[in-house]
């Protein structure tokens, strides 16, 4: 039962990463279309183009902290999350079996 419930553990742990791993998506085609229209900016202004550069820059860099989060959540996910829910499962079924 308990080799049961590890492999579940496992296995919701690998889905959590993968899920949280599509936050990725978002930020790339956000960033592209920010990109597509910055430089019809400056093709329809070229005087401008240090300023739409500038926030440019800055709207990429906070849009890509969602894909970071993300890629951080995963890893996490697949290197830290399983031995802890491992080892609180078996320390919750130690203690199921000393209470019987």
């Amino acid at each position: 039962m308990l080799e049961i419930a590890i492999g579940i553990i496992l296995g919701c742990c690998a889905i959590g990463a993968g899920i949280a791993l599509i936050a990725g998506v978002g930020p790339g085609i956000g960033e592209g279309q920010a990109a597509a229209k910055a430089c019809e900016a400056v093709g329809r202004q070229p005087e401008s183009k240090s300023a739409v550069t500038s926030t440019l820059i800055l709207g990429c860099a906070l849009a890509e902290t969602t894909g970071l989060y993300g890629l951080i959540i995963g890893i996490l996910l697949i290197f830290v999350a399983p031995g802890s829910f491992v080892e609180i499962l078996k320390s919750a079924v130690q203690w199921s079996k000393t209470l019987l």
